[in-house]
C-alpha cells in the first residue's frame, strides 16, 4: 500500500474542537432532566454518538425515560453554541492540505452543522463538497455503523481496504474498522482524557497521534506497511 486511495477525517473532535462544547450543553439538559452527569464524563463515555443515541443508551442503563423534545432542544442549543464558540484544532487544515491523495469528511453531525463549523473555522475550502453526513446516507445509520464510511468510499471511488480514517472516538473507530478501513486515532481535542489513547488502540486504531504535526510522517509510515498477510 504505497499510498492510500482515500483519507477520511471525522469532523467533531478531529478537525474542530466541538465535542466539549456539545457535551456541556447536553450535560446541562440531562442534569436538568434528572440525570446528573458532568460534561467531561459525558464526552468520555459517549463521544462520537448522536444525542439521540446517547439518550437511548442512558435510558437503558439508568432505567429512566426522557422527553423526545430534548433531542430538538439539544440540536438547537448546540448549534447556537458552536456558531459562537467552535474553533479549529491547531494544525488540522495544514495536515489535510499536506495530502496528495483524495480526502473527505465523514461525520454523525448534520450537514448544516458541519458546513457551519467549517465556515467559522476556515476549513471549508480545504474539503470543498467532499463531506458526508451519516444522516444523508441511504440508510441514515450513524456511527458506529459503518454505513457512512462505505458510502463515502463508494462515492469517492476508493477501495475501503485502501482507505485511512482519522477518528477521536471508540464508536467512530468501530465503524471504520467494520467498514474494513485502517484507522489512526486522534487525541488532540479538549475532551481528551487520561486513558483516551489506550481506548482508541483497543478499539482498533493502529496508532494514535496527539498533534497534527505528526500526521504526515505517521500516514507515510503506515502506508508502507500493510495489514494484509
Amino acid at each position: 500500500m504505497p499510498a492510500p486511495q482515500l483519507v477520511i477525517f471525522d469532523c467533531d473532535g478531529v478537525l474542530v474542537d466541538s465535542e466539549i462544547v456539545a457535551a456541556r450543553v447536553e450535560a446541562q439538559l440531562l442534569s436538568a432532566a434528572g440525570y446528573d452527569i458532568a460534561p467531561e464524563e459525558l464526552a468520555q463515555q459517549y463521544s462520537g454518538l448522536t444525542f439521540r443515541d446517547i439518550l437511548l443508551k442512558i435510558e437503558k442503563e439508568a432505567q429512566m425515560l426522557f422527553e423526545a423534545s430534548m433531542i430538538d432542544r439539544a440540536e438547537k442549543m448546540v448549534d447556537d453554541r458552536l456558531k459562537a464558540e467552535v474553533r479549529a484544532i491547531a494544525g488540522a487544515g495544514e495536515a489535510a492540505l499536506s495530502l496528495t491523495v483524495p480526502k473527505c469528511i465523514c461525520s454523525n453531525s448534520t450537514r448544516a452543522r458541519i458546513d457551519s463549523m467549517l465556515a467559522r473555522t476556515g476549513l471549508q475550502q480545504v474539503f470543498g463538497d467532499k463531506i458526508f453526513s451519516s444522516r444523508e446516507t441511504p440508510t441514515m445509520r450513524p456511527k458506529p455503523a459503518p454505513d457512512v464510511f462505505l458510502y463515502a468510499a463508494e462515492k469517492m471511488g476508493a477501495d475501503p481496504a485502501e482507505t485511512f480514517v482519522i477518528e477521536d472516538s471508540v464508536h467512530g473507530i468501530q465503524g471504520a474498522r467494520a467498514a474494513g478501513m485502517r484507522v489512526i486515532g486522534f487525541t488532540g481535542a479538549s475532551h481528551t482524557h487520561p486513558g483516551h489513547a489506550d481506548l482508541l488502540t483497543e478499539a482498533g486504531a493502529e496508532t494514535v497521534i496527539h498533534r497534527w504535526a505528526d500526521f504526515p510522517g505517521v500516514i507515510a509510515a503506515l502506508s508502507e506497511w500493510s495489514e494484509k498477510v
